[in-house]
């Protein structure tokens, strides 16, 4: 496939040389008459490299250069200057451009540019899909029927931007849920940023989500970029979303609504595209009943509900995950997997799991250390049925 070049330039003349000249060199051209017009160009396409001008009407080069670096830094940029603009050409670099071209463009250190910045965004691509494979999600084992009917709805939900609830006890593995519905969204590229809402103290909460301006409080020594805005593009992930006090629910639910956020201590509204998952171990119903929840943001968020069971319910999948947690351990200790005999297999599954799947993995990994190459019913009686 082409690679993509968008031109900007105010001269149909250097549009129409460039045009022919990329054209003939096999890329894909599109074209925008100024600033403004290439703005809206990038943001609406993908494309692989920019050549923009300096001085353009409505929107400057470098004004386009700051607000598509803002949308997409990765795409480079190379900025082409008359001779009375290359000191801002180089300041223009100093910013973030691939580089600058005088005009009347030298057309073979045009095309040598142009070629080291397309190794450059074929890098950056190969890099992010490196990223990816390393840092692959883990799958969700089991072939319970409620553990198929999550993943039914996941491949339903995912490609959608519907906000998500996904309710479950502790170590269930929501968590997962919400990193399977970002793996298969339209956002993968882009990242999932993850909340604790119990862990943040109630009265950081509001900046931990939306940044805070320096100075807004006394420890607010410099400005902070807020989860929002650090998840922007991708998906934003609120776990124990139960346990946010009222006022910062009441922020959210704005930013849900309106699509924008104010950082603490500012009153400039920050336009967010974020796609949010939340999760919680707590009946959500009965804490708006309790006037600890908000029931409008209740609505918002649980657009599409998720419930993920306890390992109890779940007591079929126990060997799929034992025999995962084996693998992976074993990898993890450079030692060859451990068998697990049958009896000792049937003590786990009708084990009281109080601590859900991730209970099971910490069992798992002390049988491992303590136990001889077969797992044993007494090594289930010994380290596992403790009195």
């Amino acid at each position: 496939m082409a690679s993509s070049i968008l031109i900007i330039d105010d001269e149909r003349a250097i549009r129409n040389v460039l045009k022919e000249i990329l054209t003939t060199e096999g890329y894909k051209v599109d074209e925008a008459v100024d600033g403004e017009e290439g703005l809206k160009k990038f943001s609406a396409n993908s494309y692989d490299l920019v050549l923009c001008d300096i001085k353009m009407p409505k929107l400057d080069g470098i004004e386009f250069l700051q607000q598509a670096n803002a949308i997409n830094p990765d795409v480079p940029i190379i900025i082409i200057s008359g001779h009375g603009n290359i000191e801002t050409a180089v300041d223009a670099v100093k910013k973030g451009a691939y580089d600058y071209i005088s005009k009347p463009p030298d057309l073979n250190r045009m095309l040598i540019t142009i070629r080291n910045a397309m190794d450059k965004t074929n890098l950056v691509k190969e890099t992010k899909v490196l990223k990816r494979k390393v840092t692959k999600v883990q799958e969700i084992i089991g072939e319970s029927d409620p553990i198929k009917k999550i993943k039914e709805t996941i491949e339903k939900v995912a490609i959608t931007d519907a906000r998500v609830l996904v309710t479950g006890e502790n170590g269930s593995g929501k968590e997962l849920v919400a990193r399977w519905l970002h793996e298969k969204s339209n956002r993968k590229n882009n990242q999932i940023v993850e909340v604790n809402c119990a862990a943040i103290p109630s009265e950081l909460i509001e900046s931990e989500l939306f940044g805070h301006e320096k100075g807004s409080f006394t420890s607010a020594i410099k400005q902070r970029i807020g989860k929002f805005e650090q998840a922007n593009g991708g998906t934003l992930f609120l776990d124990e979303i139960g346990d946010m006090s009222l006022s910062a629910q009441a922020k959210v639910l704005r930013a849900l609504q309106e699509g924008k956020i104010t950082r603490v201590g500012g009153d400039k509204e920050i336009s967010v595209d974020v796609r949010v998952v939340a999760a919680t171990n707590k009946d959500l119903l009965q804490e708006v009943e309790a006037k600890n929840f908000r029931l409008d943001l209740y609505h918002r968020l649980g657009v599409i509900l998720i419930h993920v069971p306890s390992l109890n319910e779940r007591r079929g999948d126990i060997p799929l995950l034992v025999d995962k947690f084996l693998q992976d351990i074993a990898v993890e200790y450079g030692q060859q997997p451990k068998i697990i005999d049958a009896k000792a297999m049937e003590k786990l599954q009708n084990h009281n799991w109080t601590g859900n799947i991730r209970e099971l993995r910490n069992v798992v990994e002390r049988l491992i250390i303590l136990s001889g190459k077969t797992i044993t019913a007494a090594d289930i009686d010994s380290y596992v049925l403790l009195k």
